[in-house]
């Protein structure tokens, strides 16, 4: 599955669009884990327990977009883009939508 945020495919076409495809996830914060990012945030530094979580949500809510645009019948999802929420005090979402098409060899 080829995902790009452009909206074309080098030496590919678009032959035709399915439609708007999305995947998304919601994480809560770990109470150890926000202990030791307090500490870090006081010293500075990269909060790596945060950066783990928010790449993990990434790659979970990707594949569910990929997983959408499968069973439409793609092959490719263009114009990808990223987005986030704050759920509530402690939770966030992640989403990540496109456009699901069939491209082919030009």
């Amino acid at each position: 599955m080829i995902v790009t945020t452009t909206a074309a495919v080098d030496d590919k076409r678009v032959v035709r669009t399915l439609g708007l495809v999305r995947g998304n996830t919601i994480r809560a914060r770990h109470l150890g884990k926000d202990i030791t990012a307090v500490f870090r945030n006081m010293v500075g530094g990269e909060i790596s327990e945060y950066t783990k979580l928010f790449a993990e949500a990434r790659e979970q809510a990707l594949d569910r977009m990929v997983e959408e645009a499968r069973e439409l019948g793609a092959n490719a999802v263009i114009e990808v883009r990223f987005t986030t929420s704050q759920v509530m005090n402690a939770a966030a979402e992640l989403l990540v939508y496109g456009t699901a098409v069939v491209v082919e060899d030009i």
